[in-house]
C-alpha cells in the first residue's frame, strides 16, 4: 500500500504529458489543414484570374434568320399565307419550299397568260415569214415580166402602156416583198418581247414562295395559314448544324480575349459541359444582353461579343438562345 501511494504521482505525470502530446498533435494538424486550405483557395485564385468568364448564349452559326415574303403590286399591304409545307423543328434543304402566298393563283394566271402570248407570238412571226416569202416570190415574177415587156417594146411587139404597167408591177411587187421582211423582223422581235414577259412573271411567281436560302432547322413559325404576313416573317432558320456560343465579355476584360483561345460552355441544361475555341470577336461594344442572377451586376454595362465555336454542335442544336456560362482560357 506504501509502495502504491509513492507510484501515483508519477503515474498522473505520465497521463498529463500524454494529453500534452495529443493536444500538440491536434494543434499541428489544425494548423497544417489551415494552411491546406489557405493554399488551395490562393491555387483557386490564381486559376481565375487565368480565365475571363462571361454570360453569354447559344444559337446557329451566321445566327438566326427570319424569312419572310417580298412585297408585291398584288399585296402592297402584306401577303396572307395559304399553304404551309414544314413545322417547327423540321430540317429543310436550301430552295425547298416552305410555304405559299395567296398570290400564287393570281400569278400563276399571269404567267399562263404570258405563255400563251409567247406562243401567238411565234406563229405570227412563223405567219410573217410566209407572207414575206410569198411577197419576194411574186416580186421576183413582176420583175421579170416587166423586163420581158421592155424587149417586147424594144422590138415593137407591145405598147408603153402595157410596159409601163409591168414596171410599176414590178416596183410594187418589191416594195412590197421589203415590207413583208420588215414585218417578218419585227414579229421575231415580239417572239423576244413575250419571252421576257414570260420570264418576268415567272421570277413574279417564285417570290410568291417561301423558300429555304440555306440548309438548316427551322426554329420558329411565326405566320399560319390564313394570316396576314407580318414584320415578324414567316420562319426562323438556323444552321445548326454547327452551333456558336456568343459570350458576352465585359469591355474591361476584352483585351484579355485573343480568337484561338479555348473555351469552356456550362449550363445545367447541358448533360456535359461544352468546349470550343474563339472565332471571332465582333467589332462593335453594346449593352448588356444576357442578364443574370447577381441582383448586384450592373445592368447598363457595356460589352463584346466574342463568337466561339463548338468542338460538337449536336448537344446545342436544339437548344438556340440557352443562356449559358463561358469561362474563356487566357
Amino acid at each position: 500500500m506504501i509502495r502504491s501511494a509513492r507510484n501515483r504521482p508519477i503515474a498522473l505525470t505520465a497521463s498529463l504529458v500524454a494529453l500534452a502530446t495529443v493536444a500538440a498533435a491536434l494543434l499541428v494538424g489544425s494548423a497544417a489543414s489551415v494552411v491546406r486550405a489557405q493554399a488551395a483557395t490562393a491555387n483557386q485564385g490564381a486559376a481565375a484570374t487565368k480565365s475571363v468568364a462571361a454570360l453569354g448564349r447559344l444559337e446557329p452559326a451566321g445566327g438566326i434568320v427570319r424569312l419572310g415574303l417580298p412585297s408585291t403590286p398584288e399585296a402592297i399591304s402584306g401577303a396572307v399565307i395559304t399553304r404551309v409545307h414544314v413545322e417547327r423543328g423540321a430540317d429543310v434543304k436550301a430552295g425547298q419550299i416552305l410555304a405559299e402566298a395567296d398570290t400564287v393563283s393570281v400569278l400563276k394566271a399571269r404567267l399562263a397568260e404570258a405563255r400563251a402570248d409567247l406562243e401567238t407570238a411565234r406563229r405570227d412571226a412563223v405567219a410573217s415569214v410566209s407572207l414575206a416569202e410569198e411577197a419576194c416570190v411574186l416580186a421576183d415574177v413582176a420583175a421579170r415580166q416587166s423586163r420581158r415587156q421592155d424587149e417586147l417594146l424594144q422590138r415593137r411587139l407591145t405598147s408603153d402602156d402595157v410596159a409601163e404597167q409591168s414596171k410599176g408591177n414590178a416596183a410594187a411587187g418589191a416594195a412590197t416583198c421589203k415590207a413583208r421582211r420588215a414585218a417578218a423582223s419585227v414579229a421575231q422581235s415580239r417572239i423576244a418581247s413575250a419571252d421576257t414577259v414570260v420570264t418576268r412573271q415567272q421570277a413574279e411567281l417564285d417570290r410568291a414562295y417561301v423558300r429555304a436560302p440555306f440548309a438548316g432547322r427551322i426554329l420558329d413559325v411565326h405566320a399560319h395559314v390564313g394570316e396576314l404576313v407580318g414584320a415578324h416573317g414567316v420562319f426562323e432558320l438556323g444552321r445548326v448544324d454547327q452551333m456558336v456560343a456568343i459570350a458576352e465579355v465585359y469591355e474591361t476584360d476584352i483585351r484579355h480575349v485573343r480568337v484561338g483561345q479555348k473555351a469552356r460552355i456550362k449550363s445545367d441544361a447541358l448533360a456535359a459541359d461544352l468546349t470550343g475555341t474563339v472565332a471571332r470577336i465582333r467589332p462593335k461594344v453594346q449593352k448588356l444582353d444576357e442578364i443574370g442572377t447577381d441582383p448586384a451586376a450592373r445592368k447598363d454595362a457595356r460589352i463584346i461579343e466574342v463568337e466561339i465555336k463548338l468542338d460538337d454542335s449536336a448537344p446545342a442544336a436544339s437548344l438556340s438562345l440557352l443562356q449559358v456560362e463561358v469561362e474563356i482560357r487566357r
